[in-house]
């Protein structure tokens, strides 16, 4: 159907920077630059720089990012890594792929990893973890660093959702040895196709990621080091994404705008939950605005069929999935969050007016019209 109010508008966002993308497109196809050009190393200092490690690496995907990391740092056969398991199946499935076993553990109120659960799922085959940091708002990543340290344990960041968000100053992406991004396209900094990164201060991490994303072979000097993979980022995408990248400061600040304007109709609404976290020093950057409904599908069904877009992540936890094998020691805060969870319309080309009507239709469905 077309939506009244989409939950992207890629068109729309196009059009916001539309001579700068079309400056990028003709710079690149003019001088044939296709490949590991000017173009992708300008946008890994410039992602480098602003997330604030030492080293950003360009590749095909955040999937990508994940595994590649996960090899990076020595995780492999034999070895545990905790992982939420209230997040996209890619968190997870790097994990399986890299030859280790992933070990899932509940979320909290804010989606993301119970950091008091960490410690009783460590074991001694325990080597890594992988906190995700879902929709724009970080995992409690100084708990987290304080346990990984006690226990000599590699943390691994999936920052894919939430590029520019940050703890006491500090940005995702720069806690780990490795953070990992996801451009796809309806990400806060997506290309126009798929692509990802890694950032990492550790020289070693980044050395090896940028070899092993080129089939393992050092362009420099033509040696191969080991069995690589295909992961490179586009070069025509990597100067789109350092066109978008200069504008997320204030595509941020608009982020965070729209969602003091859903907080201040919708928080009277006591059947709805909003992504709103009272935590001194975490800043929200909204890749998504997702509300917890107790309604579930007769809330999200009702602003769709009113011509709100909505996303409903994930109605069926990705451990529920038999054809994955993995093992459900039972959680129940995820189980209660994928009945309820609903991301409403966030995005930087949403006018006012649209915001409006999502809350008046959120209201309607609350006879609070």
């Amino acid at each position: 159907m077309g939506y009244k109010v989409p939950f992207v508008n890629a068109v729309r966002n196009y059009e916001l920077i539309k001579d700068e993308i079309d400056a990028a497109y003709r710079e690149v196809m003019s001088r044939g630059d296709l490949i590991m050009r000017g173009q992708l190393r300008s946008f890994e200092q410039n992602l480098a720089k602003f997330v604030g490690t030492k080293f950003a690496v360009g590749l095909n995907s955040g999937y990508d990012a994940l595994h590649l990391s996960l090899s990076a740092t020595g995780i492999g056969p034999g070895d545990e890594v905790i992982v939420p398991a209230h997040t996209f199946v890619a968190s997870c499935s790097a994990i399986v792929n890299a030859g280790a076993t992933p070990v899932l553990v509940d979320v909290g109120k804010d989606f993301n990893i119970n950091v008091d659960l960490i410690e009783p799922a460590i074991t001694p085959r325990t080597k890594g973890l992988l906190p995700v940091h879902l929709s724009g708002w970080m995992a409690d990543m100084p708990k987290v660093m304080e346990i990984a340290e006690r226990h000599r344990l590699v943390v691994i960041e999936d920052a894919c959702q939430s590029l520019g968000a940050s703890i006491n100053g500090k940005g995702a992406g720069a806690w780990g040895r490795a953070g990992c991004w996801s451009f796809y396209p309806f990400k806060i900094l997506g290309g126009y196709g798929d692509g990802g990164a890694i950032t990492t201060d550790d020289p070693e991490v980044a050395l090896w990621v940028s070899r092993m994303r080129y089939n393992g072979e050092d362009r420099e000097t033509g040696e191969y080091h080991g069995h690589g993979f295909t992961a490179l980022l586009d070069n025509l995408q990597a100067a789109f994404l350092d066109v978008k990248l200069r504008h997320l400061p204030r595509w941020i600040v608009r982020r965070q705008e729209i969602a003091e304007r859903y907080r201040t109709r919708l928080s009277d609404l006591p059947d709805l939950l909003l992504p709103h976290y009272d935590r001194p020093g975490f800043t929200h950057v909204y890749q998504n605005y997702t509300v917890r409904a107790k309604q579930g599908n007769a809330f999200s069904e009702h602003l769709k069929e009113h011509g709100v877009e909505v996303l409903t992540q994930f109605r069926k936890p990705y451990y529920k999935h038999a054809a994955l094998r993995l093992t459900d020691r039972g959680f129940p805060e995820t189980e209660a969050l994928s009945r309820e969870v609903c991301s409403l319309p966030m995005n930087v080309e949403i006018t006012n007016d649209e915001v409006d009507y999502v809350i008046s239709t959120v209201r309607q469905f609350y006879g609070k019209g």
